[in-house]
């Protein structure tokens, strides 16, 4: 057997952890209550708040800054992409400097190449979701476009071109965190390149990170809050030159 069976069973963890994340996020009653789902509630917001509008310009910003977002991580996904394939050139160097590590495993040329692979299908998948969530972007900026002025008589055709293009914003930013999610669980496949037992904890240490910024984050919060801001805010204290909203956590 090219791998070890504790190498097996790291690799099955780590693929089930991203698995299951995924289901969870986005395929779960659970993921409804996701940040990423709550912020798609927004772009539906948006779209509608940008038919009732004439000029267009700042939903016009928003979108470039969405796609130049977009098109920096399509461009990291590429060089990361290159990178990783430089690793089969240094594959001897790399053997000799991982197992002076605690938990290094000597492993052969063949299983360094097999950890090698699969770190760059990793990196061109993002680079697949990223490139497709650009694409998308365009798409959105084109129904935007093609939304009829809020002066122009056909209301219902104007709300119907807007929840396309709402429905196009948020597919895009469905792949677009996709593509993220490759990035960080390219990070804990890192791991492995040092040893199975490595990989496990990189993979836990990964969904937990995750999951807390989906589930229990400030961010969250922030796009949760129900009451009235004049309930949030405290007191005028002083010259009241500065309020804080939220607590800061960090």
């Amino acid at each position: 057997m090219l791998l070890s069976p504790l190498d097996i069973a790291a690799l099955a963890i780590f693929l089930f952890g991203w698995i299951a994340y995924h289901g969870l996020v986005e395929r779960s009653r659970f993921g409804r209550h996701a940040l990423n789902n709550r912020m798609n509630e927004y772009r539906l917001r948006w779209m509608l708040e940008m038919q009732a509008r004439d000029a267009r310009i700042v939903d016009s910003s928003i979108m470039s800054t969405l796609q130049s977002g977009t098109s920096f991580f399509a461009s990291t996904s590429l060089l990361a992409l290159g990178g990783s394939l430089t690793l089969l050139r240094g594959a001897d160097d790399a053997l000799r400097i991982l197992s002076d590590f605690p938990l290094g495993t000597v492993a052969s040329r063949t299983v360094w190449d097999l950890k090698v692979v699969g770190l760059t299908a990793i990196f061109g998948y993002a680079f697949f979701k990223f490139a497709w969530s650009y694409r998308l972007f365009n798409y959105a900026s084109i129904l935007i476009g093609a939304t009829p002025a809020a002066k122009s008589g056909r209301p219902e055709q104007r709300r119907l071109t807007a929840l396309r293009a709402a429905e196009m914003n948020i597919v895009a930013g469905r792949h677009f965190n996709r593509g993220q999610r490759a990035f960080f669980f390219a990070l804990a496949y890192l791991g492995w390149f040092i040893g199975p037992v490595v990989l496990i904890g990189t993979t836990v240490v990964v969904v937990v990170a995750i999951l807390v910024r989906q589930f229990a984050s400030d961010a969250l919060r922030a796009v949760s809050l129900e009451l009235p801001l004049d309930d949030l805010l405290p007191e005028a204290q002083g010259d009241g030159n500065r309020v804080e909203i939220l607590p800061d956590s960090r």
